[in-house]
Formats: structure tokens, C-alpha cells, sequence
């Protein structure tokens, strides 16, 4: 099979199989920037309510650029990886103040926004300006390496270098977006990490690891590091005379920077989860606790590494909270803690919080 013959076969594919989503066939390149920055780390089932409800509230790269961050994270508030929500926001300005609110069409100005590298680069530009350029991500390694056979492991710099080669010289020049969006299709419907479909793969006839049995060996990915486990303890501070709450902001800068939390930190080995609480909320907030009763706890996985994270209700005894390593402090009702963004197991606590009330 020739590229040429490769694309032809796939473009075809695709327009008969293609799903709906809201943002396909979108000519916006804002919009089509928003839905890739989404598609990052999330699935479209998952992403697809965000996105429309992102869009309502932001709906010009000058809404997006004029909200404050607080509104952009509380938007993205589930969708996790907050970094993403925080590198959009900034790059709106950025659009808007260098390049008078038009997202820029070359590859390399794209690049330089803020959370822009080069997948999202290669997928803007080929949807929204028809831009030669081919974007490689799970779906197209999985596609590619299977098609030539790669054997190499997926987890080196060499291997996706060698896959971004073949996208490069398969790419329909005339067509690039719908064949960047074909490949990616491709890969998540029919060219599955498990039993794929090769039956109904529109380039089956030019696939090596089909034609020699190894579906089920190609892509090979090394072993991933195991990931550490860390037991954290927040405290819930609630203040005696109008049953307030504690919240603090976590710096810009850190993991989950932006959005809000119930202070705490890692329990130290030989340390009751209590001590722990009490101890963490001396150093981050200047005060004296009594961590007196456990509201809940729940496990939660992140990229690098999973928590258990232990909630206890807490007294204050003696001194007056201060953001010691946070952004700013806020006393808040429990009716309050809805209007702010919280990361996902923060998010659990207040749900039972409000359940509690």
C-alpha cells in the first residue's frame, strides 16, 4: 500500500464512520484549541459537557483572556491536570495581546503560547488551517506501529521520532485535519490497545503486525515505575461562633496551583494521622488544633503518584490562621464552599460536607 493509497483509504473511512462531537467540523480555531487542550488526559465522552459548558461561559478568546482564574478553574473544576486550565488562560492574553485575538496560523508562533507543545501545535493548525502538519499521539503511535511493525518501545525518544517520520510522509497534504482526525479515530475505534478490529481497519491490508500476529504485542510500552503512595491528613477548621470553614489557596506555581483546599500535608513515619493534622496545620497556618474527629477518607490517584487522604474536623485552640505557604486563607460557609474550585478529592470532602450540614 502507498501513502497515497494509505490516506485515500483512510480519509474515505473516516468520512463514513467519523462520531459527532460538538466541536468536529468547527471552523473556530479558539474553539478547536479549546477541545484539544481537553482531549489532553481525558476521554471525549468525559470531555464533551466541559467543553460545551467552557464554551458558553468563554465563548471568544477575549472572554477567556478578561475572566479571572478563579472562573477558568472553577470551569474546569473535575477535568483534573489544572495545569492545562491555567497554560489556556494565560495564552489568551497572550493571543490577545500579541496577536490582536487571532490564534495564530504558523507552527512556529503557536508553539510559544503557554501549554501549547507539539501535538497541540499539529492539531490546531491542520483543523483550523488546513496546515501540513502531523500530529502524533497514543491512537497514532498505536496505528503506526503496528502498520511498519515498530517492535521498539513506545516509552523512547527514538521510537516517537521515528513514528512522527511516518506521520510526516503519510499526511494528505490536501486534507490535513481530517486526516490528523481520521488517524486519531482510527486508533481509538477500530486500532484498540486490546483485540482491535482489524477486520474493519481501512488500511489492514498494508498492517505488518496484523499480517504476522503481533496485534496483540505491538506497541510495546516498558514497564512503568511504580508509583508512591502517601498517606495525607487535612483538617477541617470550623470556627465556633458562626461555623465557618477553613479554605486556602494553593500557590500558582505548585501542583493544583489555583485551586482551593483543606490544609494539611504528608504524614511523617510513626506519626497517628491526628498528630499529622495538627502538626501540618502549625506550619502551614501559624495555629494550634485539636484534631478531634474523622469526617472521612478516600483514595485518589494522580499521574505520578496515589493518596490516602484521611479528613478529620478540627478545634481551633490558640492563634489566627495566616497563608503561611498558601496564596491567601478564607473563612467560608458550608453553602460558600460550591462557589470555589476544589481538585477532585477536595471536591469529595465538601459534597460530604454539605451532606453533614
Amino acid at each position: 500500500m502507498t501513502n497515497k493509497e494509505f490516506a485515500t483509504e483512510l480519509l474515505n473511512w473516516y468520512q463514513d464512520h467519523k462520531r459527532q462531537m460538538p466541536w468536529r467540523g468547527e471552523a473556530d480555531p479558539y474553539k478547536i484549541w479549546i477541545s484539544e487542550i481537553m482531549l489532553q488526559q481525558t476521554r471525549v465522552d468525559q470531555a464533551t459537557p466541559y467543553f460545551q459548558n467552557f464554551i458558553s461561559l468563554f465563548p471568544t478568546v477575549y472572554d477567556l483572556a478578561e475572566a479571572e482564574q478563579q472562573e477558568v478553574l472553577k470551569a474546569w473544576e473535575g477535568l483534573g491536570y489544572y495545569s492545562r486550565a491555567r497554560n489556556l488562560h494565560a495564552a489568551s492574553k497572550m493571543v490577545v495581546k500579541e496577536f490582536n485575538g487571532k490564534v495564530p496560523e504558523s507552527y512556529d508562533e503557536i508553539i510559544k503560547l503557554k501549554g501549547i507543545g507539539p501535538y497541540t501545535a499539529a492539531a490546531v493548525t491542520s483543523i483550523a488551517f488546513n496546515k501540513p502538519n502531523a500530529v502524533v499521539d497514543g491512537n497514532v503511535i498505536r496505528v503506526l506501529t503496528r502498520y511498519y511493525g515498530i517492535e521498539d518501545d513506545t516509552r523512547s525518544t527514538k521510537t516517537r521520532r521515528k513514528v512522527q517520520e511516518f506521520a510526516n510522509e503519510l499526511i494528505d497534504e490536501e486534507n490535513p485535519g481530517d486526516f490528523n482526525q481520521a488517524m486519531m479515530e482510527l486508533g481509538s475505534e477500530i486500532c484498540t490497545p486490546s483485540n482491535p478490529d482489524c477486520q474493519h481497519c481501512p488500511v489492514q491490508s498494508g498492517c505488518v503486525a496484523t499480517k504476522m500476529a503481533k496485534t496483540e504485542v505491538i506497541p510495546y510500552k516498558s514497564p512503568a515505575k511504580k508509583k508512591p503512595h502517601h498517606i495525607i491528613g487535612v483538617g477541617i477548621i470550623e470556627r465556633e461562633r458562626d461555623d465557618k470553614i477553613l479554605i486556602a489557596l494553593r500557590p500558582n506555581d505548585a501542583m493544583l496551583g489555583g485551586m482551593w483546599e483543606f490544609p494539611g500535608g504528608k504524614q511523617k513515619d510513626g506519626e497517628s494521622i491526628q498528630k499529622t493534622i495538627e502538626r501540618e496545620l502549625e506550619e502551614e497556618l501559624g495555629v494550634e488544633v485539636k484534631a478531634y474527629k474523622e469526617l472521612m477518607n478516600l483514595k485518589h490517584a494522580y499521574s505520578h503518584f496515589s493518596i490516602t487522604m484521611h479528613a478529620w474536623f478540627c478545634t481551633l485552640i490558640s492563634g489566627e490562621p495566616k497563608p503561611k505557604e498558601s496564596q491567601e486563607v478564607r473563612w467560608v460557609s458550608r453553602d460558600q464552599l460550591q462557589e470555589f474550585p476544589f481538585p477532585k478529592a477536595n471536591k469529595v470532602l465538601t459534597e460530604r460536607l454539605l451532606k453533614e450540614d
